[in-house]
């Protein structure tokens, strides 16, 4: 029994590397290793030991090798090289859409993975976080197979060349793109965690659920929000024909067309689907290979990471000697990381000192570990969600903290600023608000005091306005942000009792802080 307890122990060391709904790894729930030996326990141990008698080992399929980081030509990678797409998602496709309208329940049907993890979530039924699922899509490579059929999705852990699963079908399945998907919430609570997803995402499948009229207030403020961040690349998906008779399908599907008119959706695929009954998910798959390309990546320039999730993956009652550092888990925007890099986190630690001045003290590491999904890594580029292992002391990433932060290399980040200047554009219309009228209200102009919420990378901060003038104005932070000049921002402001988007921004100039060194 002690054999088998060490051998699922050291199991359990090389993959711990994760959190509740991490990007690195699913959740281990086996509480029980830390539990200290007492004599009085017999029942519990027998318990143990059945358990781990029945549960199967993990066999992991082979993937093609990494280089060693030491020997690593960054300039020979490109996104489709094998080793990198076996092995991590080098493409971002975020679902937008109506709350409700069956997002995490598409991601689920592609990728085999539940993203909502979290008991509210479960309970309510919504999206709060962003959820992330990686998936592969393969294409069978006998020419008589028939398409769409011949596309198939798994998880990111599957082999490189599984033998087509159609019967009679002697082909193979040959990996074509290795996708994360990020899932974002249709609450409209909740647009500042969408727009925080939208800062990664490279394209995006567009949820309009048949069931229900055309737009819904979120489908029309997801889209304005990744109009903003100037995302082309979208598939539409009309879920739920399973509910539709065949008449109301086609006055809906008209509806799409009239809605994404004129928009950055116009004259993208319109593809119905059952999400529920896993109906039409191969066109869905062969939609992504053939009309989203995969995005130009800088391997050479220095890494950058922006942290959508951080976590503590000790458990408690853990020993001291057993204790690992925190994970950041974010999506690299250019550049490699690689194992044993010198790391640093902007703007880390924020303070006041003894005149009430914000203070920074940046987060100072290296990299242990890296993860995508159940995959380990030797380094991870662009695309997909990297969960990071560092040395990090757990509390300060436990539940998110380090959210909107910045990673990459040690003094090589941006700056962190205070103060922002910025050139704004505001949209015409307040989206998914009506007047008594039963017209979208109109976006009133900026007023010098007002307090905007301002989405950085995926910092959301709020952010006081202290001078106008035609389309520039001064704002000043709530919290400090890593940012560089050029970056494009999400602008919300509060009206009844939501934060709604009313436009967006470019950073022109701004005070910067000198970060301390303690």
């Amino acid at each position: 029994m002690a054999a088998n307890g060490d051998r699922y122990g050291n199991d359990l060391d090389s993959d711990s590397d994760s959190g509740p709904g991490s990007p690195g790894l699913e959740p281990q729930n086996d509480l029980e290793d830390n539990v200290p030996d007492i004599e009085e326990k017999p029942k519990s141990a027998l318990k143990k030991s059945e358990r781990k008698e029945a549960a199967p080992a993990i066999v992991r399929p082979v993937l093609p090798p990494q280089t060693e980081p030491k020997d690593l030509d960054v300039k020979s990678l490109n996104p489709l090289t094998p080793e990198i797409i076996a092995r991590q998602a080098t493409i971002n496709i975020g679902t937008i859409g109506h709350v409700a309208h069956g997002k995490s329940t598409v991601v689920k049907a592609i990728s085999g993975v539940q993203t909502v993890r979290f008991k509210n979530e479960l309970e309510r039924n919504i999206t709060i976080k962003l959820g992330y699922a990686n998936a592969k899509i393969y294409k069978c490579d006998n020419e008589e197979c028939p398409r769409p059929g011949c596309f198939r999705s798994y998880k990111s852990e599957k082999e490189v060349d599984p033998p087509c699963e159609r019967d009679g079908c002697s082909g193979t399945y040959r990996l074509l793109r290795h996708v994360s998907f990020v899932d974002c919430p249709g609450h409209d609570i909740l647009m500042s965690t969408m727009l925080s997803g939208a800062a990664v995402m490279d394209a995006a499948l567009l949820l309009i659920a048949g069931n229900e009229t055309c737009p819904q207030p979120q489908t029309s403020e997801h889209l304005a929000a990744i109009e903003i961040m100037k995302l082309d690349k979208i598939i539409i998906l009309q879920n739920k024909v399973d509910l539709m008779k065949e008449e109301s399908a086609n006055q809906h599907y008209q509806s799409i067309l009239k809605f994404i008119r004129g928009t950055v959706a116009g004259g993208s695929p319109i593809i119905p689907i059952s999400a529920q009954l896993k109906f039409n998910i191969d066109a869905i798959n062969e939609a992504i290979v053939n009309t989203i390309p995969v995005p130009p990546r800088d391997f050479t320039m220095d890494p950058q990471m922006i942290v959508i999730r951080s976590f503590d993956v000790n458990k408690p009652g853990a020993e001291i000697e057993e204790l690992k550092g925190g994970v950041a888990g974010g999506s690299i925007l250019h550049g490699v990381l690689k194992l044993g890099d010198e790391i640093e986190i902007r703007p880390g630690i924020v303070t006041r000192d003894e005149k009430g001045a914000i203070k920074c003290t940046p987060i100072f590491s290296r990299i242990v570990t890296l993860n995508s999904e159940n995959n380990d890594l030797k380094y991870a580029v662009p695309g997909g969600l990297i969960g990071v292992g560092t040395r990090i002391d757990p509390t300060l990433c436990r539940a998110d903290r380090l959210v909107g932060f910045v990673l990459g290399l040690k003094g090589r980040l941006p700056d962190i600023y205070t103060e922002i200047e910025v050139n704004y554009f505001l949209l015409r219309r307040l989206l998914g608000v009506k007047t008594a009228d039963g017209k979208q209200a109109k976006v009133a102009k900026l007023a010098k005091n007002e307090v905007l919420m301002v989405n950085i990378g995926s910092t959301a901060t709020g952010a006081k306005v202290t001078a106008v003038k035609a389309d520039a104005a001064k704002l000043v932070l709530t919290s400090p942000a890593c940012t560089n000049i050029g970056e494009k921002v999400a602008l919300s402001r509060r009206i009844e009792k939501h934060w709604r988007l009313i436009g967006w921004a470019n950073i022109l100039s701004g005070i910067t802080l000198e970060p301390s060194s303690a």
